[in-house]
């Protein structure tokens, strides 16, 4: 399983930004796919996953500001950020968990800053 991202970069306090991920390679009908981020020094910790029949877990730091979504048939799955804040400053990685395997995208840099 590949995962490529798309997104991310420098964006002011207040503002929005959308990450994308595809998955490709030998993707199953039930996984798992989501973002999590990580701060240097610090635990990659968990921002939101969303399953193929789109039960979703949210990290309580984000949630009301960034929304996840998924296209199945596309194998994509989304991250919406809004209201974005200078601690949300890290590398987010796209992840997909399928068949007690974890994958993990390359990461992309996401800059809150004035």
């Amino acid at each position: 399983v590949q995962l490529v991202e798309s997104g991310g970069g420098l964006v002011q306090p207040g503002g929005s930004q959308r990450l994308s991920c595809v998955a490709s390679g030998s993707i199953f009908r039930g996984n798992v796919m989501g973002w999590y981020r990580q701060v240097p020094g610090n635990q990659r910790e968990l921002v939101a996953t969303m399953t193929t029949g789109g039960s979703t877990a949210i990290a309580p730091t984000v949630k009301g500001r960034f929304t996840i979504s998924r296209d199945n048939a596309k194998n994509t799955v989304y991250l919406q950020m809004n209201s974005l804040k200078t601690e949300d400053t890290a590398v987010y990685y796209c992840y997909c968990g399928q068949n007690s395997s974890a994958y993990w995208g390359q990461g992309t840099q996401v800059t809150v800053s004035s």
